[in-house]
């Protein structure tokens, strides 16, 4: 196969995207890793007593994923993730208001292999979310895995990502003075390993825990729609049935979390890679799907998504 390299006179705010992009490749993949190899660290190095004082803050701090986090705005605002957005680019469209009166649930689809739309239009100010909905407050709701890191706990939660455990979405959804957003991934983890580009299949048909939430709570119910979410990555050829979807399955009902096998671009190079694709992410707000008064029934939900795809 003939390699297929970068040009060297690329402009250099192309640059600076692809080290955006980069930069949050690693931080999804690796930086967990590497915080909890310093906090071993610290312990085997003579430093024991700075793990002991983070165990005890950690002890101190463990309910914070589950009662909406620490979010913060200056990391949201970071310039790095405009250049992110641009990468794609990543786009965020509104076509209803939200009153800020009340609490939001919005249904994100699909998840893709990194989620790369919902990070972008929630976990930072890169498309300017609080402008098109102001007085609104979004969290991301995401594996409570996430939050046993040492470190990296603290990292993900400026980004206004909280646990995905029902406590913590009851807990933002319960807030009497409205305006929060609790963004759920419907699909998750088990959606990932069917993202490829072309493919669309949606995990919903008995994930029905998120509408019971809302109407429990009160809240709104948006659905959301990333257009292009799975056209990032590649992904090894794994069908249901095969041995690689099987182990894949296993190991997913294990540690809680997929593995997909997946591959795009690098940095110098467009053959092979952990560098997703540049292209573009429509993400679409609908129109409400129920309201305090509205039972909602999962017929209505798969209708909303049809309509959705049709426009």
């Amino acid at each position: 196969m003939k390699i297929e390299f970068a040009p060297i006179n690329i402009p250099f705010k192309r640059r600076i995207q692809t080290f955006a992009v980069l930069q949050w490749i690693f931080t999804f993949l690796f930086l967990g890793q590497c915080c909890l190899a310093v906090f071993v660290l610290l312990i085997f190095a003579g430093y024991w007593y700075i793990a002991a004082v983070y165990i005890v803050w950690l002890y101190l701090d463990w309910e914070t994923p589950n009662q909406g986090g620490r979010r913060s705005q200056w990391v949201r605002n970071w310039t790095i993730w405009n250049y992110f957005r641009d990468y794609f680019p990543i786009h965020l469209t509104k076509t209803t208001p939200l009153d800020p009166k009340y609490n939001y649930l919005f249904g994100f689809h699909p998840h893709g292999v990194l989620v790369a739309g919902a990070f972008a239009n929630f976990c930072s100010e890169s498309t300017n979310f609080q402008k098109l909905f102001p007085g609104l407050t979004p969290y991301l709701c995401v594996l409570p895995f996430w939050f046993k890191i040492p470190f990296y706990r603290e990292y993900i939660m400026c980004g206004g990502l909280v646990s995905s455990v029902k406590s913590s979405a009851s807990h933002i959804l319960n807030r009497k003075e409205g305006g929060n957003v609790a963004v759920i991934v419907i699909g998750g983890a088990e959606e990932s390993l069917d993202a490829r580009p072309g493919a669309l299949i949606l995990r919903i048909m008995n994930r029905k825990g998120f509408i019971k939430l809302a109407i429990k709570c009160g809240a709104h119910l948006v659905p959301v729609f990333s257009f292009g979410e799975n056209e990032l990555f590649n992904q090894v050829n794994n069908p249901k049935g095969s041995t690689l979807r099987t182990i894949q399955e296993r190991l997913q009902k294990f540690m809680g979390f997929a593995l997909p096998l997946f591959h795009a671009r690098g940095v110098f190079q467009y053959n092979f890679g952990l560098l997703p694709y540049r292209k573009p992410i429509y993400t679409w707000e609908s129109q409400l799907l129920c309201n305090r008064t509205t039972l909602l029934q999962t017929k209505r939900l798969k209708c909303c998504i049809v309509n959705i795809l049709r426009q």
